[in-house]
C-alpha cells in the first residue's frame, strides 16, 4: 500500500550514486520526483511507523514526519564549507525533543546512504560540560554507570563512538570505563551495509527495537545534559 512504510527501493543507492556524479542543480530537478519517491516519501513513512514507539520512549520527542522536523534537507549549506556541491549524498531522520540548540543534546538518529545505513543515539556534538558531567558520574558512581549500561552487554549490534582524548584523564579507571571516559563527544552506533533489512519493512521492526535497547543510555545522557544546564 501507498501509505505504509515497506522499505526502501533497491534503486536508492543508485540514485545517490548519480547525485554524486552528478552535483548540480539542473540534474537535480530534472530528477526532483525519483528524491521525492525514493527517499522523501519512504522517510516520512518511516517516521509516521515509528512515531508510537519514538513516543512511548519519550514523550518529549519531535515525531512529526516532515523535513527540517525530524528528516534533514537534501540541500548542504556551503557557506562555511569547501565543498560547494548543493546537494547531500546521504539524508538522515533525527528523533529530538525540541531545542533552540538541539546538537548538543541527545537525540535517537537514522541515516542512508549509497552504500550504508546506521541508527543509534546520542549527542550530535555533546558540550564539554556535558562530557564532564558524564566523567564524573563514572568516577562518583562506577556502579550505577555499569549497571545502566548493562543494557549493551555482550550484543554485536552497537558501538560506543566519538572522539577521544588521546591521553587517558583518569588513569585509575578500569578499562572498560576509559572507553567511556576519554571520549570529547559520545554516541552508540550500529553500521550496516545497505541491503537486506534496507529494502523491506522490517528495518522499522529493526530500528524500533535498537532504540528502546538505547533507552537507558538515553535517559543517562540527558541527566547529564540536564545537571550541565
Amino acid at each position: 500500500m501507498a501509505d505504509r512504510f515497506n522499505g526502501f527501493s533497491p534503486l536508492v543507492p543508485v540514485f545517490f550514486e548519480r547525485l554524486a556524479v552528478n552535483n548540480n542543480k539542473t540534474w537535480f530537478e530534472a530528477h526532483r520526483d525519483e528524491y521525492q519517491e525514493l527517499l522523501l516519501e519512504p522517510l516520512k513513512l518511516l517516521v509516521g511507523k515509528l512515531a508510537d514507539t519514538m513516543l512511548a520512549l519519550d514523550p518529549a520527542l519531535i515525531t512529526i514526519p516532515a523535513v527540517d522536523k525530524t528528516i534533514s534537507r537534501i540541500y548542504r549549506d556551503t557557506r562555511f564549507s569547501r565543498n560547494k556541491s548543493p546537494y547531500k549524498t546521504c539524508l538522515w531522520i533525527t528523533f529530538k525533543r525540541y531545542s533552540p540548540d538541539w546538537k548538543t543534546a541527545p537525540c535517537f538518529f537514522f541515516e542512508i546512504t549509497a552504500d550504508s545505513y546506521r541508527y543509534g543515539m546520542g549527542f550530535y556534538s555533546a558540550s564539554r560540560e556535558a562530557m564532564d558531567n558524564l566523567r564524573h558520574f563514572i568516577e562518583a558512581q562506577p556502579v550505577a554507570f555499569k549497571k545502566a549500561v548493562t543494557c549493551l552487554g555482550k550484543q554485536p549490534v552497537f558501538a560506543v563512538e566519538g572522539d577521544c582524548y588521546k591521553r587517558l584523564l583518569n588513569p585509575t579507571l578500569s578499562d572498560d570505563l576509559q572507553a567511556w571516559h576519554r571520549r570529547k563527544n559520545i554516541y552508540l552506533v550500529c553500521n550496516r551495509e545497505a541491503g537486506g533489512q534496507l529494502f523491506s519493512a522490517e528495518l522499522c521492526d529493526e530500528l524500533g527495537k535498537g532504540f528502546k535497547q538505547l533507552q537507558p543510555l538515553y535517559e543517562l545522557f540527558w541527566r547529564v545534559k540536564g545537571s550541565a544546564g
